[in-house]
């Protein structure tokens, strides 16, 4: 019926300089010839030059390889459930134009595939709803996809109107505060037990760090600096963006003390490839391992608070962490936002909401006799 149904199990090619390149000429050739930009475009290839077209003459202002495999991944759900699926999400397509999946939808189906995805899809079925920040998520890449086919005249009607808005709401949110209590709780349980674990709560509390930043990190990207003295940690952040991070003198020591856990050494040459903070098999942790691995290991913490959260404590909570116990320390907001490597003002008030609006409220401006002995 389409012709995607007939490409291989694998969307997305290894060599994306080569299907770049021969996309460009075609993209070329269509323009020489007066035609649409995508006029030798098929379904395949619109995904394949809307991922990994070039959006900037500096390359490392590209989408960083961590957006690619989200976009990926959400393309590739799309079109497999359009195709499984059909059926269920309502897709009556009456005509099918030119072998195409993607031409032959309608506003109506991307509406009705939005409402099946949040309501009746395989993974809601089995493990509940997505969350509203995921679901926002994906409608967005849905809709950036589909206007961009639109803008570039591959397809004739602008169906991400279709689309409702995903919008998430203060209180959708889920609690990340993990304030310096718990935090030193958690230290203090490991100090003495599992160096491994210690220095790696120390470090992402201790830097504000991502989950991919840290198991990217490189032995190299510890460096001196001359100026003030001390070291920092040279990060690739969101969109390849560098950021550099003083390191405390005790979060250095952890920094030591993990490597020579692992029985590597412990100094930072300049031209060292090797991961920063290996597994126990010296390789670099792949994030979503790194994840599991620490949210497992603290789920086993007989600390009461940590036990009772409804959900399991991941390595963004230390990020969150390291904004509150900031603002706690009276440190601009700002200030904040450029050492966690935000780009808007607006997320980093996220991470500060909750202990803003209880330091901000009414009952701190209560004069001492408001309730006489009792206040």
């Amino acid at each position: 019926m389409f012709e995607l149904i007939s490409m291989s199990k694998s969307l997305f090619p290894e060599n994306r300089a080569d299907v770049t390149g021969h996309l460009l000429e075609r993209l070329e050739q269509a323009e020489k010839e007066k035609e649409d930009p995508f006029y030798y475009f098929d379904d395949l290839d619109v995904i394949h030059y809307f991922l990994y077209r070039s959006m900037n003459l500096n390359k490392k202002a590209e989408r960083s390889g961590r957006t690619l495999k989200e976009y990926e991944r959400e393309l590739a759900q799309l079109i497999r459930n359009l195709l499984q699926y059909p059926d269920e999400i309502g897709l009556d397509i009456e005509s099918v134009e030119e072998g195409s999946l993607f031409k032959s939808l309608s506003p109506r189906h991307l509406r009705r595939y939005q409402a099946w995805l949040a309501e009746e899809s395989p993974h809601v079925k089995k493990k509940g709803p997505y969350s509203p920040a995921t679901l926002a998520r994906k409608t967005t890449i849905m809709k950036s996809f589909f206007a961009f086919l639109h803008e570039n005249r591959y397809l004739k009607q602008p169906i991400h109107q279709g689309l409702l808005p995903a919008t998430v709401r203060k209180d959708d949110r889920p609690n990340r505060d993990l304030g310096p209590s718990e935090v030193i709780q958690l230290l203090d349980y490991y100090q003495d037990r599992n160096p491994i674990m210690f220095s790696l709560i120390h470090v992402l509390v201790g830097t504000g760090m991502r989950n991919d930043e840290l198991c990217r990190l490189k032995v190299s990207d510890v460096r001196f600096d001359p100026i003030l003295g001390g070291f920092y940690l040279h990060v690739i952040g969101k969109g390849n963006k560098a950021r550099d991070i003083p390191l405390l003198n005790k979060i250095m020591e952890s920094i030591v003390r993990y490597r020579k856990t692992r029985l590597l050494p412990a100094d930072f040459p300049s031209n060292s490839d090797e991961p920063l903070f290996p597994n126990s098999r010296w390789k670099a942790f792949r994030p979503s391992y790194f994840a599991t691995m620490l949210g497992d290991e603290i789920e086993q913490v007989p600390i009461l608070s940590i036990q009772a959260r409804k959900k399991r404590i991941t390595p963004h909570e230390f990020r969150h962490s390291f904004a509150i116990i900031s603002y706690i320390n009276n440190s601009d907001i700002y200030a904040i936002m450029r050492a966690l490597g935000h780009e808007k003002i607006e997320t980093t008030m996220i991470y500060l909401q909750k202990v803003m609006e209880r330091e901000q409220h009414v009952v701190h401006q209560w004069k001492d006799n408001a309730l006489g002995n009792y206040i």
